[in-house]
């Protein structure tokens, strides 16, 4: 007898495969009817899984943020209404913190400053610039990317002004934004309870660049974006 993907979530102890084939549907047909006929499937394979996972990892982390999964499509010339993943994010100041997602392509950990305002990318780049603190920095990318990480952001093409072209730091310097990922996919432990070890795991060995991030970019000045 084929099971209905709520009753098949509710027997697994981690994320269900399921919700890995719920955005691969998604991204095919998405749709307000889609959606509509499919919510209580969402929230069976795919909200509640990752809102567990969430409380697990709380008492270590801090409170998480499901984020919605409806998509801001205003001023977006894509108008397709649902992201294509589900985002679980433990923030430590504004737009910085621990991430993780599942989607089409399975699971994803990340950590580090995803978004900022200008005063953030002066105090970012000032810390790059300086040698004790810059190299603490490197230091601990060389390590994340030496353990598998993808290390990301929002880069410029060029150099920053007033930056010379042999800084030891260069490529660290470009940087306006910080992040390192790891992809999983869909390996045999995801539908059981290790994957808050694994996530667990991946967001110790990211907690260095999140306190390096924390302590020497912070939230915002400017009013409103703390």
């Amino acid at each position: 007898m084929t099971r209905s993907p709520s009753t098949a979530s509710a027997d697994v102890a981690g994320i269900p495969l399921d919700a890995v084939e719920f955005y691969r549907a998604l991204e095919l047909a998405n749709s307000r009817e889609w959606w509509a006929a499919n919510k209580e499937r969402y929230a069976a394979s795919v909200r509640e899984p990752m809102a567990h996972l969430g409380d697990v990892l709380t008492e270590e982390f801090g409170e998480p943020r499901l984020f919605r999964p409806n998509r801001d499509v205003r001023f977006s010339k894509d108008k397709a209404p649902y992201k294509n993943h589900q985002g679980l994010f433990v923030a430590t100041s504004a737009r910085m913190g621990w991430y993780v997602q599942v989607g089409a392509d399975g699971l994803r950990t990340a950590g580090g400053f995803y978004a900022s305002e200008p005063d953030q990318v002066a105090r970012y780049r000032a810390s790059v610039a300086d040698d004790v603190v810059g190299d603490r920095l490197m230091a601990v990318v060389d390590a994340l990317s030496d353990n598998g990480f993808e290390i990301g952001g929002d880069v410029l093409a060029t150099r920053p002004r007033g930056i010379r072209p042999d800084h030891p730091r260069l490529e660290l310097l470009r940087h306006r934004t910080l992040t390192a990922s790891r992809d999983h996919g869909t390996p045999d432990w995801l539908e059981t309870d290790e994957v808050a070890d694994r996530v667990r795991e991946d967001w110790v060995a990211l907690r260095p660049l999140i306190e390096w991030c924390d302590q020497y970019v912070g939230a915002s000045d400017r009013p409103g974006r703390r």
